[in-house]
């Protein structure tokens, strides 16, 4: 048997090509944003086991955040970090593209196969990419402390106190649009330079920062579609989040597949 090597000498893993030239892009409509999302709820419902696994984790790993923030009293961080962790959600999602790649394929899913998808030369990349994302969330919370400082000192304000700020003092009101405006720009970049990277880094035998560039064309080409696909994606998170994190467990399965097909619809591979 014959086995290919990539550029770095690693083996090819199963069902991933080289890549030999960049891709072209192609334009999506409404109508395969609207096929993407029902794709990624017929993967979830496939093969449910998996998605709960990694949104469980997820949701667990939320919780124990906020739990950590209320006990050291740093509660002016619930709400930033909250929003921020969705910023890491392409990362966490990745077995579950690999379940919806190996299904696609008509390879078997197995427990081996979906934890085992991040590993050799693919692996290292894909690691890289989730190294830039956390940067981005360690990044936004600078932000939000220093916007945080501005309006209201150093000093934590208990939640029902920043609350009655936020409606009722042109101080509170000034924080919250600055910072969720701060917060969009950020979160727009991170979409920009993930929402297709990390199913093309799994698929094939590229670097992470060649996946950033083809996932940024592929937002410049369809604004309209993908910026649909960003609003699908943050409310989504941010409904399951506001629900006590209950909700993830379902959410980000179904946008993780549904990632993997607006990849394989936008993607033309070279």
């Amino acid at each position: 048997m014959t086995m290919h090597v990539n550029a770095t000498g690693g083996p090819v893993r199963e069902g991933r090509p080289l890549a030999m030239a960049l891709p072209s892009i192609r334009r999506l409509t409404r109508a395969d944003i609207k096929a993407v999302i029902a794709a990624g709820i017929d993967d979830f419902t496939a093969a449910p086991q998996f998605g709960l696994f990694f949104g469980g984790i997820y949701a667990a790993a939320g919780l124990a955040i906020v739990s950590l923030e209320y006990f050291i009293n740093w509660t002016f961080l619930v709400f930033p970090m909250t929003a921020g962790f969705v910023l890491i959600g392409p990362f966490v999602a990745v077995g579950l593209y690999e379940v919806s790649r190996r299904r696609e394929l008509g390879l078997p899913l197995t427990w081996r196969a979906i934890l085992g998808a991040i590993h050799g030369q693919s692996g290292r990349e894909i690691a890289m990419l989730g190294v830039v994302l956390v940067f981005a969330l360690i990044v936004w919370v600078k932000l939000a402390t220093y916007i945080y400082a501005i309006a209201f000192g150093l000093h934590p304000v208990a939640p029902r106190e920043l609350l009655d700020a936020i409606l009722t003092t042109p101080t509170g009101l000034g924080f919250f649009v600055f910072g969720n405006i701060v917060g969009a720009m950020l979160a727009a970049v991170v979409f920009s330079i993930s929402v297709v990277s990390f199913p093309y880094l799994l698929d094939r035998d590229v670097d992470f920062a060649t996946a950033m560039a083809v996932s940024v064309r592929a937002v410049l080409v369809n604004p309209g579609p993908m910026f649909a696909f960003a609003l699908i994606v943050a409310s989504a998170l941010v409904s399951a989040v506001a629900a006590a994190f209950l909700l993830l467990p379902v959410a980000l399965p179904v946008l993780g597949h549904a990632t993997w097909h607006l990849y394989r619809r936008v993607i033309v591979s070279g």
